[in-house]
C-alpha cells in the first residue's frame, strides 16, 4: 500500500514506519528532511510540501499525525495558536487535496486526542456516551476532527482520539521515569483523577487495524480498555522500577509550573475504546503493569 503520512518522525509515526516499511511504501511530509533521513528507513520518500505531490491518486491511504506537542509548554496565547495552527492547517490542506482528487485515497486516518472530551472526572467516556466539557483541548480537537471529517464525502475517514501513549524514553513516560528512578516519584494532587493510556504497540496495531477494516469510520478512542487513577499509575510505575512513590505533587505547584495546561493532569478522563473493541480489535497490553514492564522492565 502506498501511504502519505504526516508526523512521521514522531513517536507513533516513526515506529509505524519502522515496523511496516517492508509492507508499505511511505511518503513522509516533514519540515526537516535531514532529521527525517536520520530517523527513518532509507526506503521512505521525503517531501517538505504538499505542492511536491502532483496527484493524490497515487496514494491508497493518508495518515495525518502532525501537531505541536500540547503539554510541553505553558499555554500562552502564542502557544495556544501554535497548537491550533499545527493541527488545523495541515488537516485542512490534506482534506482539500483528497476532496479535489477524482480517484481519492481509500482511507484517511487523522489524529485527534481524548482532550476532545475535556475534563470528565470519574465518568466513563465512550465515543457514543459522553458530554463534552467546553475548554481549550475540546476547542482544538473539535475543529481538528471537523476538518478531517469533511473528507468523508469522498473517502472513509477515521479520527484517532488518542490517550497518553506509553513509549520508553519518549512523551509522558519519558518525562516521568527519571524522577521515579531517583526515588522522587509520587501522585499528582489527590491522585483520584483518571489516566487513560495506551501502549505504543497497541496504538500502532490500532492504526493498522483501522487502515485495513473498511467497516470502520468516524471517531475512535485510542486508549487501553483499563484506564487507572493517577494514584494507581504512580504505584504501578514505582513497582515496575522497584522504587518508592512517597511524594505528592500539590495541584498549585503544577499550576505554577504549567499554567492552564496543568488542568489536563489534575482533572483526568476515564475513556474506554468502545468502538475499537466492538470492531474486534484485541489489545496486546490491556493492563498497565504489563505495558510498563514491556517498556521499562
Amino acid at each position: 500500500m502506498k501511504i502519505l503520512i504526516t508526523g512521521g518522525t514522531g513517536t507513533i509515526g516513526r515506529r509505524l514506519i519502522e515496523r511496516t516499511a517492508q509492507q508499505h511504501n511511505f511518503t513522509v511530509l516533514t519540515r526537516d528532511k535531514n532529521k527525517a533521513a536520520q530517523l527513518l528507513p532509507n526506503t521512505v520518500t521525503l517531501i517538505t510540501s504538499l505542492s511536491q505531490i502532483d496527484d493524490f491518486r497515487q496514494f491508497e491511504a493518508v495518515i495525518n499525525l502532525a501537531g505541536e506537542p500540547i503539554a510541553d509548554k505553558r499555554w500562552t496565547d502564542e502557544q495556544r495558536q501554535r497548537i491550533c495552527d499545527s493541527r488545523w492547517d495541515i488537516t485542512r490542506r490534506l482534506t482539500t487535496r483528497i476532496s479535489e482528487c477524482d480517484n481519492p485515497p481509500k482511507v484517511f486516518l487523522s489524529g485527534s486526542a481524548i482532550g476532545y472530551y475535556g475534563r470528565q472526572g470519574q465518568s466513563i467516556v465512550t465515543e457514543n456516551e459522553h458530554q463534552v466539557n467546553e475548554e481549550f483541548t475540546h476547542t482544538v480537537c473539535r475543529k481538528w476532527e471537523k476538518l478531517a471529517l469533511e473528507a468523508n464525502k469522498v473517502t472513509r475517514v477515521c479520527v484517532l482520539r488518542t490517550g497518553v501513549v506509553l513509549a520508553k524514553g519518549e512523551g509522558a513516560l519519558g518525562k516521568m521515569t527519571l524522577p521515579f528512578k531517583l526515588g522522587l516519584g509520587g501522585k499528582m494532587s489527590d491522585g483520584k483523577q483518571y489516566f487513560s493510556w495506551i501502549h505504543v504497540d497497541d496504538m500502532i496495531n490500532g492504526i493498522l487495524f483501522l487502515l485495513e477494516n473498511e467497516s470502520c469510520e468516524g471517531p475512535f478512542n485510542m486508549t487501553a480498555p483499563e484506564p487507572v487513577t493517577n494514584k494507581t499509575f504512580t504505584q504501578t510505575l514505582a513497582a515496575v522500577l522497584h522504587r518508592p512513590a512517597f511524594f505528592t505533587v500539590p495541584g498549585f505547584v503544577l499550576k505554577a509550573a504549567m499554567g492552564d495546561a496543568a488542568d489536563m493532569l489534575l482533572t483526568g478522563q476515564n475513556v474506554l475504546p468502545a468502538k475499537l473493541t466492538e470492531a474486534g480489535f484485541c489489545f496486546d497490553y490491556p493492563q498497565l503493569r504489563q505495558a510498563l514492564e514491556k517498556e521499562l522492565g
